[in-house]
Parts: structure tokens; C-alpha cells; sequence
């Protein structure tokens, strides 16, 4: 049915004709996108001037006017319809009936609603006093009545805008700037906000009321191709849901791409946020723009006054060959020749990071549309300026951000095309692939003093994610990426190995720290043989905390840092010839025997808890400075040899929100005279919130837990059950492993699965129903995500064979996949 017929459906039913209508047209395969939009908007005008003229009758002085993003033509299909009645002053009366006449048709079709009656000047005082309806008014549009009276207000409410732009920009900037701090960046939340977060529709929105301004322009290139897709994206998630609703919610992403024909919901998130990027540097663009444009209105009658009505000439300051500071902004220089300097766009880059200045939209368009590409490998100076721009700290990713949106960045690097973009489902990360690897760039700039090869730590900073994209594990991948990068860019084969090195091993620290024994020697020779020099070591370890720091906030703490720096102290000892020694059973304190004695004397379970605190180091790790951060708590536990201890005290710690962090098991030998057999355990837990229970009242459950009185596994399903979970999202199954070699002493099993209350109560019941005695562990959560390694040995304390330990990490598995 073509558009026409579909119009004349409707005007020929009425309100349940203009319902039929307008389900068929949401529905058609054939028609989505703009002509959708456009489509709906022109049936709903019919529909609601057939409902004006029926109600008008010969009312005079009055018309029906669309604003906001209906006024623009941009129906979704759950749209609010954003009308104004206008009305000359005349019969209210008959004004008001008409009013009735148009919402409750509406409203009754179950329609959202947004409606005004007011006159001119009543339209135009209410604009002078809110922004939104003053940007609502910009975009209106007449539907029925007086053509007149609708072409009157547009034309005020325009020049109104226009002689306030310099009083009401600043205004709808700090709107903006509010928005975004309360909705997040758009191009890289998991769960955006199309309209509301920044790089959204309301920024494209904000664009059109400054370019309507006079007073600037947006960058146009892109831009109504970025905001067409952010549109059509809500289209589909408004059919997928059957909701007004405009956020990108994770169980909605893949309905929504499949609406849009995608290949899936990371092709959509990516295509997303390429737009939100386009509209987000336009705006900074744009922004800038105007406050260059008020700063000079401001100074120009002064200087006139000073040169005698002479028109000022701008000043421009040399920053580097072919670059200058001009009104705030790096420019080039009027004898630069991009054509011919290949380096120029790093030049730039370099100087307006290392000056903490944006690069003009001038500049890096001309750029983009003139220099030639650099020779394989680069220059020297090439290289250098890369590093300069990397080290630059904050102001690099502003000049980054802008070298991107003009496409120089692939240009230079074009491996980043497969990162570009590309999200991270992965509650721990904040940012995109992309942005992840200049923020980490930036956190590694700061740590240059403590390295004696900075350009091979930024450069690695750079590139230590670039595998993400490709098949199978990215440090694999990333190693053979870095590598071609590294020869391209101008390295020589030492630096070349230094770099595809640290790529290939960037997460070897973190992981060991947190998930293995580093008492144990095969831990520490193991990444001692994997890094090679003190060198590397040196950069890997900085690596590590810029990389843990750019990824978010639950990536690193006090307590994985000391972790970190314990295990580089041991390696570095390796790499300068020490041998680590076989750890010995080490003699318990006064404290780890009075406990044991006491346990053995009442025949139960006794505890202490003690703070462990650490001052935190300097930006070069050296000297501690400030006041002491908290590591944790260390739980000492002594308790007469029995079955089921683990699962016991890992269930009352889960029953008591207490995070455990490590944890070691062992038998303990008891001063002569002291008969019986007690197991000391030594844990390092801490408070998920609030503060920690009482020694006793944990005493006390533990001894119900032990004698079977207290049903842990109950107490924890009832909690398990309330847990709050996202709707829709469904965690990957658990994953247990044996890790090969990683232990002398032990055989180590490694458990990767999703975090819940109870975890490692499940985990030790299982163990212990195996019949395996569990050495230590070692824990580490990193959002939702639990990756704990158990050292267990068999009943005579020797590593299990490997049949039975391939044996017991299927049935684990099983177990908590159950």
C-alpha cells in the first residue's frame, strides 16, 4: 500500500483508521529509516488537521504547530507528539473546546502527549524563561489553521534566539555539559542512552539550535549521517520493546540488531558509537567555536578603540616547525607544506598535546586532504613525535580524538581499524578498546621517571590491546601485531623484541600476583624465564599498573599492587642470579600457638582477626607517603583436625559478606606435651560494605557450622535467590582448568566462574568431597567474574597425577555448572 493509499485510510476512518494506518506502516518490512519517520510524521499531520478542522469550524486566529523532534519530521514510532495550540487571544472558550477536541483523540489511541495552548507573546515570554521549550520552538512546523499567526511566532521566536545567542549559548552549553555528567558518554556505555548521554540526540539537537544561531557551525561532514543511525537505532529498540524508552539495555541488543538487519549486538554497539563519536567531537568543535566567537566580540571594541578602528590582527606563536597557537588552537604555519612534510601531522599532534591545545578542525582537515604517507619504517623524528604525543598526559586524548575523526589515526596505524570503536562487554572496563589504549597511554606517562626506556613503555601502552579483534587470546595475537607495528614505525630488532614481549605478556603479572603461590619457586621462575631481563621487568611492571588503572576502578588496589610488587622483588632477585629457596614450613608465632593450644584444650575452633594496613607508594614506588591504605584483614583460625573445615569457614565468611582474598591451610605442629592434630589457617578477607562482624559472633558460627547445626548451604541458597541479577543477561558456564607446571608441591586448579555469595563455600564442598587436601588459594574477582586457584595435593601431600587431576576439575566443573 503506498503512502498516499495509507494517508487516505486514515482520513476516511478517523482515529481508529489513523490507528489500522499507522500499525501497517510500522509493520512494513519494505519501509524503515527516514522514509519511515518521514512517513509517520506526514500521516499523523493529516490525521490531526482533519481533527482540527472538524473542531475549529470558522474559530479564526488560531493553528495547530508541531515542535520538537515531532516539528522536525522525526517520528519513532513510540514518539511523544509535541504540539502548541496557538491562539491570537480571542475566545478562549471556543479555544479551549478545541484544545479538548484535539487531545482526547490522542489520548485515547494511547498515545504520549507533550501539549501547550498559548499565544505568540505567551510562547515567546515562556521561551525567554526555559531553554527547552526556547529549542523546541526552533523547529517548529505549521500542521493546520492560520499559516499566518504559525510564520509570525517562527519568525520571532528565530530572531528572539538569534539576538540572545550570546546570553543563551553559554546556557545551553552548561545544559550539556549537566547531561553528560549525569548520563555518561554515549560511545562507551554498554547500556547508552541514545537521546540523553553525550554524543546523543539531544547534542545533534543542541547543534542545530547553534548553527541556527548565526553565530557558529557545526562540522557538517558525517554529522547527519551519525544522527540518521542514532535515529534509526531507536526506531528499532522502540518495535523490539514495544516501549518509549531510549535506553540500549543489554537483554534489548540483540533484537535491535537484528531489526536492523546486523550482523550482532557488538555491530550494533560499534556502529553506535561511531556516531556518538561524530556528534561528540562536533561538539567540542562546535563549543569551542562559540566560545572563540564570544571571547572575540568581548576584546574586539577595546582593541578598535586601541588600533584607531583598525581591524586586529590575530596573534600566532611558533610551537614547531610548520605549527602555531593562534586564538587558543594549534594551527599550521602559512609556510607549512603538508604535501611535502610527512611528519606534520605527528609534529602537530605533538606540540598541541605538549602545549595542552586542541588541534583547530582547520588544521586536521588540511592534513587529512594533503600530506603524504609515511616511508616504511619511519623516520626517526616520526617516532619521536609519537612518543612525545604519548607522553603528553591528559591533553593527548583531545588531539588524539581529533587526528580520529578526520581518519589520520588509521592512516598512521592501521591495525587500529580492528579496535576502533570496539566495545568491551566486560563490567570492568569503562571504555572501548580504542580509548582504553590511550588511557592507558596516558596513566604510563606518568610513570616514565621509573623506567630506563619510556618510549618503549608508551609505545607498549599503545599497543598491548591491539589483538582485540582477532581470533583467540589477544596477547597472542597482539605480539605478532606489535611486532610488525614496532618495525614499521622505525625500531630496531632489540627494541622490536622488548615490545612484542610486553604486548605478549602484559597481563603475566597481575594474573601470577593474584592467582598463584608466590612462595612458591616455580611461580616466580616461571615469569622470570617468561620476562628475561631486568629491563623488561621494569617496563612490564609499569605496564601492569597503567594498564590496571585505565581499565577502571576495580582493576587495581592497594591490595594488588603490594601483590604485584612482591612478585617483581622476587623476580628480580631470580633475574640477578638468586635462586629462590624451597619454602620451608615456617615456625608459627606466639600468637599461631597460643591459638593452637587453646583449640586442642576446649576442642573447638578459636580465631583472631587483625587489621593489615600499607602506606601508599610514590608516583615512582618507592617511598611509601600519606596515610596507611587497608590491605584486608588477616583471620587467623585455629581448629582441631576435622572434615569439612574449608567448606565450613568459607561458608560463615559468605554468610558474613566477608571477601576472602587468600587463604592458606596446613597442619600445624604442636609444642611437646600437647597432644592432638590442629589446623591453622591464615586468610586475608575484607568487608564487601559496612564493617567487620565481631571475632565472636564468626567463633560462634563456625562451631554450629562444624557440628551441623547451622545449614550454610540454606542460609546461602535464600541469599542466592535475592541476588540481584540483570534480566536477560546470562553468565557463561564456569570453567575449571589444571594448570600445567605452575607448582612442585601441588597440583594447581584453576576456577573461572561467575561471582554469587557462596562461591567458594560450593567450591570447598566439592573438594573436600573429592578427597583432596586444598594447600592454599588464591582469589581474585574482578567485577562479576571470579577467577580463584586452589593448590591441592593428594591425602600424602603430593601433587595428584594428572588422570586424577583432570578427573577432579571435570567433576568440579559439573558441579557448578549444576
Amino acid at each position: 500500500m503506498s503512502s498516499t493509499d495509507v494517508r487516505k485510510e486514515a482520513e476516511d476512518s478517523g482515529p481508529s483508521g489513523y490507528a489500522a494506518a499507522r500499525l501497517r506502516l510500522l509493520t512494513e518490512e519494505a519501509r524503515s529509516g527516514p522514509p519511515r519517520r518521514a512517513a509517520l510524521s506526514e500521516l499523523t499531520d493529516d490525521w490531526l488537521a482533519g481533527l482540527f478542522t472538524a473542531g475549529a469550524e470558522d474559530l479564526k486566529g488560531v493553528s495547530l504547530v508541531a515542535v520538537g523532534g515531532y516539528g522536525r519530521g522525526e517520528l519513532s514510532p513510540r514518539s511523544d507528539l509535541d504540539l502548541l495550540l496557538l491562539h491570537d487571544g480571542g475566545d478562549s472558550k471556543a479555544v479551549a473546546a478545541l484544545a479538548d477536541r484535539l487531545w482526547y483523540p490522542i489520548w485515547d489511541l494511547g498515545l504520549a502527549l507533550d501539549h501547550s495552548v498559548r499565544t505568540p507573546a505567551e510562547a515567546r515570554r515562556t521561551a525567554g524563561e526555559d531553554l527547552k521549550v526556547q529549542l523546541g520552538l526552533l523547529d517548529a512546523r505549521h500542521l493546520a489553521g492560520d499559516l499566518g499567526l504559525t510564520a509570525g511566532l517562527r519568525t520571532s521566536v528565530l530572531a528572539d534566539w538569534r539576538n540572545q545567542a550570546p546570553k543563551r549559548l553559554p546556557e545551553l552549553q552548561e545544559l550539556c555539559a549537566e547531561r553528560a555528567e549525569r548520563q555518561g558518554e554515549l560511545q562507551y556505555l554498554l547500556e547508552p542512552d541514545l537521546k540523553e548521554a553525550r554524543g546523543g540526540l539531544r547534542d545533534a539537537t543542541a547543534l542545530r539550535a547553534v548553527a541556527a544561531s548565526w553565530l557558529a557551525d557545526a562540522p557538517r561532514e558525517g554529522l547527519d549521517d551519525a544522527r540518521r543511525r542514532l535515529l534509526d537505532v531507536r526506531d528499532a529498540l522502540h518495535l523490539a520493546t514495544g516501549r518509549a524508552t531510549d535506553r540500549l539495555a543489554l537483554q534489548e541488543q540483540d533484537q535491535v540488531a537484528a531489526e536492523l538487519g546486523l550482523l550482532d549486538a557488538d555491530t550494533l554497539l560499534r556502529q553506535v558509537y561511531e556516531a556518538a563519536r561524530v556528534i561528540s567531537y562536533a561538539s567540542d568543535v562546535t563549543w569551542r567555536e562559540v566560545g572563540r566567537v564570544l571571547r572575540s566580540r568581548a576584546v574586539r571594541p577595546r582593541l578598535r578603540a586601541m588600533l584607531g578602528g583598525g581591524k586586529p590582527v590575530a596573534e600566532r606563536s611558533p610551537l614547531a616547525e610548520g605549527v602555531v597557537e593562534q586564538d587558543g588552537e594549534v594551527v599550521l604555519a602559512r609556510a607549512a607544506r603538508p604535501e611535502r612534510d610527512p611528519v606534520l601531522p605527528l609534529r602537530a599532534a605533538a606540540a598541541a598535546a605538549q602545549a595542552g591545545l586542541p588541534l583547530s578542525l582547520h588544521a586536521v582537515r588540511r592534513l587529512a586532504a594533503t600530506v603524504r604517507p609515511l616511508p616504511t619504517p619511519w623516520p626517526a623524528e616520526a617516532r619521536e613525535q609519537l612518543v612525545t604525543l604519548l607522553g603528553s598526559g591528559q591533553p593527548t586524548i583531545e588531539v588524539w580524538e581529533a587526528l580520529e575523526a578526520e581518519g589520520l589515526i588509521t592512516r598512521l596505524l592501521p591495525d587500529w581499524e580492528r579496535v576502533r570503536c570496539r566495545p568491551q562487554r566486560n563490567a570492568v572496563h569503562i571504555w572501548t578498546v580504542d580509548r582504553h589504549l590511550i588511557e592507558t597511554a596516558v596513566r604510563a606517562s606518568e610513570f616514565t621517571r621509573r623506567v630506563s626506556r619510556p618510549d618503549l613503555l608508551l609505545v607498549a601502552a599503545l599497543l598491548h590491546d591491539i589483538g582485540k579483534g582477532w581470533p583467540g587470546d589477544h596477547s597472542v595475537a597482539g605480539e605478532i601485531i606489535a611486532k610488525d607495528v614496532a618495525g614499521r614505525i622505525g625500531f630496531d630488532r632489540a627494541d622490536i623484541a622488548v615490545l612484542s614481549s610486553l604486548v605478549r605478556h602484559h597481563l603475566l603479572l597481575i594474573e601470577t600476583a593474584t592467582r598463584r603461590d608466590l612462595e612458591d619457586p616455580a611461580t616466580v621462575r616461571s615469569v622470570a624465564d617468561a620476562v628475561g631481563s631486568q629491563s623488561t621487568l621494569e617496563l612490564l611492571h609499569a605496564l601492569t599498573e597503567a594498564d590496571a588503572l585505565a581499565t577502571g576502578p576495580a582493576a587495581w588496589s592497594s591490595w594488588r599492587g603490594s601483590l604485584v610488587a612482591d612478585l617483581v622483588k622476587r623476580v628480580a632477585a631470580v633475574l640477578a642470579g638468586d635462586e629462590p629457596d624451597e619454602p620451608d614450613a615456617a615456625a608459627p608465632t606466639a600468637e599461631q600457638e597460643r591459638l593452637a593450644i587453646e583449640a586442642v584444650a576446649t576442642g573447638s575452633p578459636v580465631l583472631a582477626l587483625r587489621a593489615q594496613t600499607e602506606a601508599p607508594a610514590d608516583s615512582a614506588g618507592e617511598q611509601p607517603v600519606g596515610d596507611p591504605e587497608p590491605l584486608g584483614v588477616e583471620l587467623l583460625i585455629a581448629v582441631p583436625d576435622q572434615e569439612g573445615v574449608l567448606p565450613a569457614v568459607a561458608g560463615v565468611l559468605a554468610m558474613h559478606r566477608l571477601t576472602v582474598r587468600t587463604a592458606e591451610l596446613r597442619a600445624l605442629d604442636l609444642p611437646d606435651g600437647v597432644e592432638g592434630s590442629v589446623l591453622l589457617l591464615n586468610w586475608r578477607v575484607a568487608a564487601e560494605y559496612g564493617s567487620l562482624p565481631q571475632a565472636a559472633r564468626l567463633r560462634a558460627d563456625l562451631v554450629r557450622a562444624l557440628d551441623g547445626s547451622l545449614d550454610i548451604a540454606g542460609r546461602l541458597a535464600e541469599r542466592d535467590a535475592a541476588y540481584p541479577r540483570r534480566r536477560g543477561v546470562v553468565a557463561p558456564p564456569p570453567r575449571v582448568t589444571v594448570a600445567p607446571a605452575a607448582s612442585r608441591h601441588a597440583t594447581v586448579i584453576e576456577v573461572r566462574a561467575q561471582d554469587a555469595p557462596g562461591l567458594l563455600f560450593r567450591i570447598g564442598a566439592a573438594l573436600e568431597d573429592a578427597g583432596v587436601r586444598v594447600r592454599s588459594m588464591h582469589v581474585s574477582t574482578l567485577g562479576a567474574n571470579a577467577v580463584d586457584a586452589f593448590y591441592v595435593t593428594g591425602a600424602q601431600g603430593s601433587p595428584l597425577p594428572s588422570d586424577e587431576a583432570a578427573s577432579l576439575s571435570r567433576k568440579l566443573e559439573e558441579t557448578l555448572r549444576g
